[in-house]
């Protein structure tokens, strides 16, 4: 909780980092935003609190459902139920009363009267937005992939969205790809401002990889295990490598609702010999893993609701370890990996072009060996934590209309 003695005493301008849940597993990015920032201070407001002992932080305020009751109109309940037999009423015949809004952010934010508020996912704006309109002060949003395409199916969502992008100061992205689909879904494209995914590599040995003499590669995937992270291409494509490649392994970490449907699939082809499913690991664990790979893998696709990645964390984080990449054409991924520089990039649901990728690159030791030195220098040079939440805060300055101050200006 925030201490109200302390916060008073920081002059740093008050940002709230606004969230729908603190914070499930796979969010270790917004926990590197929230904890990483130096020129303001932040604290936490959120609907659900999960994981704390995963994500300590001491300024997390809660917030309150509020809970407003119908009171109802006997008479006119009575007419259009019995008399005319129009039920459910034509109209309103109930009137409300108790609070307005479902959640108490209104009566935090005029509590703790914050410089900036940053909503974290599109879709948790537009549940927000009459509370923060009530408000009144400078709010900003960032999207961060699946959330750009949520909820689009529904009547007048798209028209609440299209309010969300009107009455922000900014609007963020994790990558160029989704500010392009932001754009198109008709936010102002002077809003809108890249914010990429900050990766910590400071803890991440850089170690170029060379081929196995006995011929057992490791490909390994680190990922949520949901549709448009491409997992049955890459079985199906495991399935055509281990053919020729009796040695070569497919290390798949990651837990989610495609689980069974991912037993199934290695069940059904007896890919048992060449598939291991890990499920979720710690940081610690998972970098175990990746020290002992040799390819990351990541073959993500566009679903049939238009879902799309930003860019991956958990391949930038592979990459900073010396891994060269073979994923798709999609989303963000093309922005961090340069085919045939670091990685090598084939088209959206295609086994055939992915089992080929991985068979050219496990042949052709010295370009595995230069692709692995490439992906640990390119991916420092351009996703480093340290540039890309000085670029965050930034953007708040910016949003609240002050001039950025210097890192070193700070006490």
């Amino acid at each position: 909780m925030s201490d109200p003695d302390t916060s008073s005493a920081d002059s740093r301008p008050h940002v709230i980092s606004l969230c729908g849940t603190y914070l499930k597993p796979e969010m270790q990015s917004i926990y590197r935003q929230i904890t990483g920032v130096q020129r303001v201070r932040t604290t936490v407001y959120a609907q659900w609190l999960e994981n704390e002992a995963l994500f300590p932080f001491d300024a997390i305020r809660p917030l309150t459902k509020q809970h407003h009751r119908a009171k109802g109109n006997f008479l006119l309940r009575f007419w259009y139920k019995h008399v005319i037999k129009k039920w459910p009423p034509p109209r309103e015949i109930n009137k409300f009363v108790g609070p307005c809004h479902p959640w108490n952010l209104v009566d935090l934010l005029e509590e703790d009267q914050p410089d900036l508020v940053h909503v974290y996912y599109g879709h948790k704006a537009v549940g927000f937005l009459p509370m923060l309109r009530e408000w009144g002060g400078p709010w900003i949003v960032s999207f961060h992939g699946v959330d750009v395409a949520k909820h689009l199916e529904e009547k007048n969502y798209l028209k609440k969205l299209q309010a969300v992008f009107a009455e922000a100061r900014l609007v963020l992205a994790r990558s160029q790809s989704l500010l392009q689909r932001l754009a198109d879904l008709g936010c102002p494209v002077e809003k809108l401002r890249l914010n990429r995914t900050p990766i910590p590599m400071d803890h991440l040995d850089a170690v170029q990889r060379v081929a196995p003499e006995d011929g057992h590669w490791r490909m390994i995937q680190a990922c949520r295990l949901i549709p448009k992270k491409g997992i049955l291409t890459t079985l199906e494509a495991m399935d055509r490598v281990g053919a020729i490649f009796p040695g070569a392994r497919y290390i798949l970490c990651g837990d989610g609702p495609m689980m069974d449907e991912i037993r199934k699939f290695v069940d059904d082809y007896s890919l048992h010999r060449h598939v291991e499913i890990r499920g979720w690991l710690p940081q610690e664990q998972l970098r175990r893993e990746y020290s002992q790979a040799h390819i990351f893998l990541h073959a993500s696709e566009q679903t049939a609701d238009k879902d799309q990645e930003g860019i991956p964390n958990s391949m930038l984080e592979a990459m900073a370890t010396g891994l060269p990449v073979i994923a798709t054409n999609h989303g963000g991924i093309p922005e961090a990996v340069t085919d045939g520089y670091d990685g090598l990039l084939v088209a959206e649901r295609d086994a055939h072009a992915l089992s080929t990728a991985i068979t050219k690159l496990i042949h052709d030791h010295a370009l595995f060996s230069q692709m692995s030195r490439n992906a640990a220098e390119s991916v420092r040079a351009n996703f480093g934590a340290e540039q890309q939440i000085a670029n965050l805060e930034d953007l708040y300055f910016e949003a609240m209309g002050a001039v950025t101050l210097e890192p070193e200006a700070v006490a």
